[in-house]
């Protein structure tokens, strides 16, 4: 009768510390980031159950478009980038080009300038006018440069040239042609003196 007591009662010890030792187990926590990527997880499965059709080619639709968009930034801002690094690369270059430009080349071209700009010179009148030895008398490869380098409307001096001729001389329009592609005159081209012509007023 003693053995079956103490059998009990080391049963009901052994069941007592079996439970204390599970209560004792640690319980594993459940993150925050758990916690948000099931609910993601759940969302995603609840909005591929809840969405139709038509909202699903809608969704994918908007998804390509925002896509598309992004891709085509991507590329501006690449197209742009690559735009400002040229024209870095122009202005380095033209820099130094023109810091290897003898000072008399820049001196003709000034002088180019001026002519062109204060007497509507024409181009070949400039060149002659730049090595002419009673002129500029600057040798023919600085005057070459200047008016290779030269930008100026010569049509319109041109034109501006032909108005001097008709106000002050009252020269009739074949006159004033003639003089304006003289190689004794103004040395203007063809074309030039034409375009003079049709728009004198």
């Amino acid at each position: 009768m003693k053995q079956l007591i103490f059998l009990g009662i080391s049963f009901v010890v052994t069941i007592v510390a079996f439970i204390a030792f599970i209560i004792a187990l640690p319980i594993p926590e459940t993150t925050s980031d758990d916690k948000i990527e099931v609910s993601a997880d759940v969302q995603e499965v609840e909005k591929g159950l809840e969405e139709t059709p038509e909202e699903k080619a809608e969704r994918e639709e908007e998804e390509a478009e925002e896509k598309a968009l992004a891709e085509q930034k991507a590329k501006e801002e690449a197209e742009a980038q690559a735009k400002a690094e040229e024209e870095a690369k122009k202005q380095a270059e033209a820099k130094l080009k023109e810091e290897s430009v003898p000072r008399e080349y820049k001196a003709a071209l000034k002088t180019a300038q001026s002519y062109a700009e204060l007497m509507n010179m024409s181009k070949a009148g400039i060149y002659d006018q730049l090595t002419s030895e009673y002129g500029e008398n600057f040798p023919a490869e600085a005057a070459q440069y200047a008016i290779d380098n030269i930008n100026f409307d010569w049509k319109e001096n041109a034109l501006k040239t032909a108005q001097s001729y008709a106000e002050m001389m009252n020269m009739s329009d074949s006159a004033i042609y003639e003089q304006l592609i003289s190689e004794y005159g103004e040395k203007f081209t063809p074309e030039e003196a034409q375009y003079a012509i049709d728009n004198l007023e």
